[in-house]
């Protein structure tokens, strides 16, 4: 019972950016021609990557604690989750590229994942960037999950797996300010919800046991003077 309403509330969550999606474009306009059609799903990919990637980074954390309560699969879920949620976040700057070679005739794959600009032309062009930082962010991180058993890794593949935290938050802002499904409801729900829930995560994970032990330290040295 419990792992079923696990996949229950896993499945309501990352539908909820197709819902929005089809709530926003209806299918017949999404349908019309192809650009809007590749633009359609690639939205679609975009925003499940997104709630995958939350996922991964709430299940990450608090492993332990999950496979306490439902169990050891929960690990092998969230390793399988891993290569999906990395199929979706590639999968969505390769749609654009496809994109722009329907609209525009060209294929040039480095503007998508590579092109960083330093004096952007203007704000699309920035958060632009925002995006292909974090997709080679959660690249390293997967990198390492993936080789984490390689003795030269072992003991480090952590410090780069959590560079999902940090891709999280730029995907947000990318999503935030390129995109516009994230502005609609109930996308803009699970959006707000998942931030938080993040950087509670990050700070309960990695600024909460130095602040503690600061206050421990103190305490130790103002009864042992």
């Amino acid at each position: 019972m419990k792992k079923f309403f696990f996949y229950l509330i896993w499945l309501l969550v990352i539908s909820i950016g197709p819902l929005t999606v089809l709530k926003v474009t209806p299918l017949s306009y999404a349908l019309s021609t192809p650009t809007l059609t590749i633009n359609f799903f690639q939205r679609i990919v975009g925003l499940l990557g997104f709630a995958l990637l939350f996922w991964q980074i709430i299940l990450g954390a608090f492993m332990h604690k999950w496979i306490d309560k439902l169990g050891a699969w929960v690990f092998r879920f969230h390793t399988t989750e891993g290569a999906f949620t990395y199929g979706f976040v590639f999968l969505h700057p390769l749609l654009f590229v496809i994109l722009n070679f329907k609209a525009t005739g060209k294929f040039d794959p480095f503007y998508v994942f590579t092109d960083l600009c330093v004096l952007c032309r203007n704000n699309t062009e920035l958060f632009y960037n925002f995006g292909r930082v974090a997709f080679w962010l959660v690249t390293v991180a997967v990198a390492a999950a993936r080789l984490r058993t390689q003795p030269w890794l072992r003991n480090h593949w952590r410090k780069f797996h959590i560079f999902n935290y940090f891709a999280f938050l730029l995907v947000a802002v990318h999503a935030r300010a390129v995109g516009t499904d994230s502005r609609f409801t109930p996308f803009v729900w699970f959006y707000w919800i998942s931030i938080t829930l993040v950087v509670f995560t990050i700070f309960y994970k990695f600024l909460y046991p130095k602040i503690s032990g600061l206050f421990l330290s103190r305490q130790k040295n103002e009864a042992n003077p």
